[in-house]
């Protein structure tokens, strides 16, 4: 077992998002918008943690927000410049110190390691960081 440094957080990806979304400035702002299924491919190492998941069910997806701004603390929500300028921690912007992505998704399909999943607003090439199934209705904003 490696020692670890007082405070220190490791995470490692347990899949990646291969999604039509190229762009940031393309995404939706929820997967309720307009956002795309895409195929969420599983890392060798994780794929024991599929059995169970079937289609049909309702996963909670965390991603790691790879092309946000991690030194953004304030925002207009949903980008609208007319809007008074919000603390990222009361928005669901991406960019904030630790982005964090949580995506309420329906499994469509299941093939070996990869799971069709959708809708959800990711950028191709997204890392997934977890997995859990939804035990409640999230609250929409």
């Amino acid at each position: 077992m490696k020692a670890q440094k007082k405070n220190s957080l490791e995470l490692r990806p347990i899949g990646v998002i291969r999604s039509k979304i190229k762009e940031r400035s393309k995404t939706p702002k929820q997967g309720s918008e307009g956002a795309p299924d895409v195929w969420l491919e599983v890392h060798p190492f994780a794929t024991p943690a599929l059995d169970g998941v079937e289609v049909g069910d309702e996963l909670i997806l965390l991603t790691w927000l790879h092309r946000a701004h991690r030194d953004t603390l304030k925002v207009h929500p949903r980008s609208d410049p007319k809007r008074r300028l919000t603390g990222v921690f009361a928005t669901r912007s991406p960019d904030r110190p630790n982005p964090i992505g949580l995506h309420q998704v329906t499994v469509r399909k299941i093939s070996k390691k990869r799971l069709r999943v959708g809708p959800i607003e990711a950028i191709d090439g997204t890392p997934v960081i977890e997995i859990k199934p939804v035990l409640c209705e999230i609250q929409k904003r």
